[in-house]
């Protein structure tokens, strides 16, 4: 929040496919720092949908977020600054669970900031969550593995329907 009291605006940019702790511990976080969070489920245009749809990625976000005020959930195309931009974001937010995941984001950082002044500010997810990515998570539902401590429930729910007992 700013010193006159407006609330300051963060993207959280990603695939979120699917949404998981991690994720909405670093969103409850920079809800807690900057008031307002922009999720950006970003997709490219060029490439396949992922497991989910976009509109069912954002979907699955808007009910894991819904106990929090001004988190709003956006489909995006392009670049993270370029949906900070048309999304009104003061920072760009990116979670971390390595040093990789620094050394990746840090680039990135340099870059967008170089090119649009809008600064990345890093929140670590919770040392509990740390393990958790989409991709394992997708893969577990997959092989019929529990995820209900991975993922909330409506979107385990939602993997498990997917996936509909498909063990290949």
């Amino acid at each position: 929040m700013t010193t006159d009291g407006t609330l300051l605006r963060a993207l959280y940019p990603g695939s979120f496919d699917p949404i998981h702790f991690g994720h909405i511990d670093v969103i409850e976080q920079a809800h807690e720092l900057f008031g307002s969070v922009v999720v950006a489920v970003m997709h490219n245009l060029a490439k396949p949908s992922g497991l989910f749809t976009v509109d069912e990625r954002v979907e699955m976000a808007e009910s894991a977020l819904a106990h929090l005020d001004h988190v709003t959930v956006e489909p995006h195309t392009g670049l993270a600054v370029q949906a900070a931009d048309r999304a009104g974001a003061d920072f760009i937010v990116k979670g971390l669970r390595t040093a990789g995941d620094f050394e990746i984001e840090q680039q990135m950082a340099h870059n967008n900031y170089a090119v649009t002044g809008i600064r990345t500010v890093y929140l670590p997810c919770g040392p509990d969550l740390g393990y958790i990515s989409s991709r394992f998570v997708r893969e577990i539902a997959k092989y019929g593995g529990d995820i209900n401590h991975l993922v909330p429930v409506p979107i385990a729910g939602a993997l498990r329907q997917r996936f509909n007992g498909d063990q290949k």
